[in-house]
């Protein structure tokens, strides 16, 4: 049972289950747009909780808290997809509540995500479930070498390990298990590793309506597990690629009766040098990886680049507002800004010391639209902020892209060749 999604004019109140940077930029978003705004988390300081005009501090499951947000919101939604999904279920109950419970437990869960995929007719990554050892046993060799990986509660390149021979998985596997709760089978999913040439993603919305629009498709870099940089400019992507990652993605939002903001990722793979002469389209093929149900890290450029943000576009479902489709304006870059930018390169690793990178150096570049997120300390790998490059000019967004590499000593960036844009 659920709420029919009413039409909630600007003056209404939307709540969000989450405190973190999605959850500021969607209040944010809201805000500009004259709705009120509450924000259940746990933590007093959360980004999003900081800027709300409610926050309720309590735990996603705590019952007072979601009475006091049921009383406080004409609709929920949530800014990531681990929120318990019985607790949607039962908010839904109550009032409007976008993405549903049931697509955000198939988000949870690889093994059921993988299922829908297929479902779909959108192919992925030969497979194998494991949910104890005699699944273990009958692993064959055409996996192998894999990645296996939790089918609950893994993001950013966490619950994963590598492993290349049946030694090796075993090892992993009870590595994995380690981890549970209470002495719990954790299920998890051997994925085989493929040739990958690169990685995109795009971001969709869908009302209750089943109508769709969806920002450009994103090329994607990333690095240790965790989305890096993002590029959406002409010659990313092959069109016909982008025309796949668009069908495919709109296939997996109808097939769950999708309602919300959802980012749906792919691996892209070369084909082999017989199988791209015998195409009579394109020398790459698409692997859906996963899919996230909410706004995207590799979505954010769409703050400074298009005219409707993947944030509006959220607040627009769950107020049920016309969906019109979003324009980019400039070709752009998103570059992740993670905790270790703020680690003293000079103090020793047994005696970590902090400090704020020069900001002011970086907002001297044409162009640069520096968004942290309000996080009260850095820690290693954990997300910070984000920056967005604009211009009218694809090299000099590139060129943007090195003085700001140069001047918080990161690695280089490749651009993508422009042989890709012309297969």
């Amino acid at each position: 049972m659920h709420t029919p999604i009413k039409n909630l004019l600007p003056g209404a109140t939307l709540g969000v289950l989450g405190g973190g940077q999605l959850g500021r930029m969607f209040v944010h978003c809201a805000q500009r747009m004259g709705y009120q705004t509450v924000v259940l988390d746990p933590d007093p300081q959360s980004p999003a909780g900081l800027v709300s005009h409610h926050h309720v501090v309590a735990d996603y499951a705590n019952a007072q808290g979601l009475r006091e947000l049921i009383h406080l919101c004409d609709a929920i939604t949530t800014e990531f997809e681990n929120v318990p999904a019985h607790v949607l279920k039962e908010l839904a109950a109550h009032l409007p509540v976008n993405p549903s419970a049931y697509a955000v437990s198939i988000a949870q869960d690889r093994i059921r995500e993988k299922k829908h995929f297929t479902d779909c007719n959108v192919p992925v990554a030969p497979f194998h479930v494991i949910t104890d050892q005699k699944d273990l046993d009958t692993v064959s060799g055409h996996v192998l070498p894999g990645i296996l990986k939790t089918a609950r509660l893994g993001y950013d390149g966490k619950g994963q390990i590598r492993v290349k021979t049946q030694g090796e998985l075993q090892t992993a596997w009870k590595q994995l298990q380690s981890q549970g709760e209470d002495n719990e089978p954790m299920p998890c999913v051997l994925e085989k590793l493929l040739p990958l040439e690169f990685e995109c993603s795009i971001v969709l919305a869908r009302n209750e309506s089943g109508h769709i629009v969806h920002l450009p498709p994103q090329r994607n870099i990333h690095r240790d597990g965790i989305l890096a940089l993002t590029q959406v400019h002409a010659g990313c992507l092959p069109q016909a690629l982008e025309e796949q990652v668009i069908e495919f993605a709109s296939a997996i939002a109808s097939q769950l009766e999708y309602v919300g903001v959802l980012c749906v990722e792919f691996f892209v793979l070369k084909k082999s040098h017989s199988d791209a002469l015998s195409s009579k389209d394109q020398a790459y093929e698409l692997v859906v990886n996963e899919i996230a149900p909410r706004p995207h890290n590799s979505g954010h450029y769409s703050v400074e680049a298009c005219d409707i943000s993947q944030f509006e576009l959220q607040v627009r479902c769950l107020a049920n507002l016309p969906l019109t489709r979003p324009r980019q304006l400039c070709p752009a870059l998103m570059l992740n800004l993670l905790g270790d930018l703020w680690l003293d390169p000079l103090c020793a690793p047994t005696h970590p010391q902090w400090r704020e990178p020069d900001w002011s150096a970086i907002l001297a570049i044409e162009g640069v639209h520096l968004n942290l997120y309000g996080k009260q300390e850095p820690r290693l790998l954990r997300k910070m902020g984000h920056i967005t490059i604009t211009s009218k000019d694809i090299e000099a967004l590139y060129k943007t892209l090195d003085e700001i590499t140069h001047i918080l000593a990161l690695p280089d960036f490749e651009r993508p060749s422009p042989k890709t844009s012309l297969l």
